[in-house]
């Protein structure tokens, strides 16, 4: 195990755990956890014997969002914080693009409340597990500061009607609700969402490594793409993807109805 303060990160077999753990705080999205957090997923991607990574927390919250101390500390520069926020904004979209760009897919197994930018590190995972007592919001309308980073992977996940209902009431949504609008997978028992997601990483980690990495790249950028550019696209992929020796072995395999290698 790995401390990493406000991180802890843990390798087991496949699977690296990384947990908020500034529990205490609700595991605010400071400075110093995005840059530590960005670290420690771009090493995961560079270890070949990692196949999944599950993003979970300590404490009654998953994470509160931005460090709100943090931003109004800014606010005493000489800039009024203008160079400070524009370095964190940066840094936390460098984060939630580093999520997705991410050779292997990362899980977020949620309980307690997700708000504001915590809730964008929700829906910039991959897949998402929450507890029936999790609550998600964007809630920054309520203060004077509309949750327009948070947006972005928000309204990639669910409707536009139903994202725009989240920003425009800031209002929180309960985990049945989440589930409803596309912005979670499923909804467990509280208490087992990291369960949940532990089962579900190990299922992805038993599928041909090249084969997972390849599909996740294709399909968050053919979803950028014009319909004809995105199939293009894809097919090119596919090609590339059949010549590739697991699908050699796998399609072999199937077709000899023995194991594949």
């Amino acid at each position: 195990m790995q401390a990493v303060a406000p991180l802890v990160v843990l390798d087991d077999g496949p699977i690296r755990h990384i947990t908020l753990s500034n529990g205490a705080r609700r595991n605010p999205l400071s400075s110093k956890l995005i840059s530590e957090l960005r670290s420690v997923l771009v090493a995961a991607g560079n270890m070949p014997q990692l196949r999944v990574v599950i993003l979970a927390a300590e404490g009654p919250a998953f994470s509160a969002g931005h460090d709100l101390a943090e931003i109004q500390a800014a606010r005493g520069r000489e800039d009024r914080g203008r160079a400070f926020f524009e370095a964190l904004m940066a840094d936390c979209a460098a984060l939630m693009r580093e999520i997705v760009r991410l050779p292997i897919p990362v899980i977020a197994a949620v309980e307690g409340v997700a708000t504001a930018a915590g809730c964008q590190l929700v829906a910039s995972c991959d897949h998402a597990i929450s507890g029936r007592a999790a609550r998600f919001a964007t809630p920054g309308v309520h203060i004077g500061l509309f949750c327009s980073t948070p947006m972005v992977a928000l309204s990639r996940n669910v409707s536009n009607k139903h994202a725009m209902e989240m920003l425009l009431s800031g209002d929180m949504i309960d985990a049945e609700t989440a589930f409803r609008f596309g912005l979670i997978n499923r909804v467990v028992p509280e208490g087992e969402a990291l369960a949940e997601a532990r089962a579900f990483a190990m299922q992805i980690a038993s599928k041909p490594p090249a084969t997972i990495r390849i599909g996740k790249e294709a399909f968050y950028r053919q979803r950028e793409l014009p319909l004809d550019e995105a199939y293009a696209y894809a097919s090119s992929v596919m090609v590339e993807n059949m010549l590739h020796r697991e699908a050699i072995e796998g399609i072999g395999a199937f077709m000899n109805r023995t194991k594949p290698v």
